[in-house]
């Protein structure tokens, strides 16, 4: 089974209105066909505004892509489920798929913790505070001045804790991060490498992974290669040292995958999307025993998902 923490499908379906892209086989990184091949269990679909609409447009492009979620993802395909806890999840059947909705950025929100209580009810489950730039509740990986939590950005993490919601930490410069890990009940990083690897800003540094390792958090190995290595062009293997290396500072049990499919141009040799996830896990059990390939691609994820 396969829980990946990332993808950005409803962007896509958001840009290409009616294409019903989802439903063939490879229009997308990430189709229902290929969950269905693949043994997906758990798919998260991350709401992500461009960066293109203004205030006063971007809660309603939000609300567009919960609805586009629900007409191309859950409605034509019965198996899909919207799953919103860990007890969700263990009540889908063998051959369900569950399907949750997180936050890319606070952006959508707009400065108001009604329309983030509307998103909510309507189905998300986690949150990250930015995309790379600043906005009203911190500052992104790739902001130059690198500050931390705005009031916002703390009144943001209070709500995620009094609901117990994950705050994702993925995309946050290193001050943001701290303050997150700080205040934060829920962290996690769906879709991180490691710094000492490849340094790029969106990867974490060993002191930041660490630190999530002690809140019991998880990290999602992702698939864009610029964060797996500075080379160029990556490889399954490239993914493979990541995951060695978050596993020689103890994270064996906090590895997880987001693959950030759809919202990448450049993809993985031999990892180009969901359908050739099993070639990772070909790779993954010649270096790894069962149970812990099972960790990896399900259970630490899974075991960190409120009931």
């Amino acid at each position: 089974m396969i829980f990946d923490a990332h993808c950005d499908v409803l962007l896509k379906l958001y840009l290409e209105k009616g294409s019903g892209a989802f439903q063939s086989k490879n229009s997308l990184h990430i189709t229902y066909p290929q969950l269905q091949q693949r043994e997906s269990k758990v798919q998260l679909f991350a709401i992500y505004i461009p960066s293109s609409l203004k205030p006063g447009q971007r809660f309603q492009a939000a609300l567009e892509m919960v609805n586009l979620f629900h007409n191309q993802v859950l409605i034509p395909n019965p198996k899909m489920k919207l799953v919103t806890s860990k007890k969700e999840v263990e009540r889908l059947s063998q051959d369900e798929i569950g399907a949750m909705l997180t936050l890319e950025g606070a952006e959508a929100v707009e400065e108001d913790l009604t329309k983030l209580e509307i998103l909510y009810r309507l189905g998300v489950r986690s949150v990250g505070l930015t995309w790379n730039w600043a906005n009203a509740a911190a500052d992104g990986a790739l902001e130059p001045r690198g500050g931390g939590l705005t009031n916002f950005g703390y009144d943001i993490v209070s709500f995620l804790n009094r609901k117990r919601l994950w705050t994702d930490v993925s995309h946050l410069c290193e001050k943001a991060f701290w303050d997150v890990i700080e205040s934060a009940e829920y962290p996690i990083a769906s879709h991180s490498n490691a710094y000492s690897i490849c340094p790029h800003p969106r990867n974490l540094k060993n002191d930041q992974i660490e630190a999530l390792i002690k809140k019991n958090s998880v990290m999602g190995i992702t698939f864009v290669p610029p964060f797996l290595n500075k080379r160029g062009a990556a490889e399954i293997s490239d993914v493979i040292r990541h995951i060695e290396h978050v596993c020689s500072i103890g994270g064996e049990d906090h590895i997880g995958f987001g693959s950030d499919f759809d919202g990448i141009s450049e993809t993985v040799q031999g990892l180009s999307s969901y359908i050739q996830y099993d070639n990772l896990i070909n790779t993954l059990q010649r270096y790894y025993n069962e149970k812990q390939v099972e960790k990896f691609l399900f259970q630490n994820f899974f075991e960190r998902l409120p009931d």
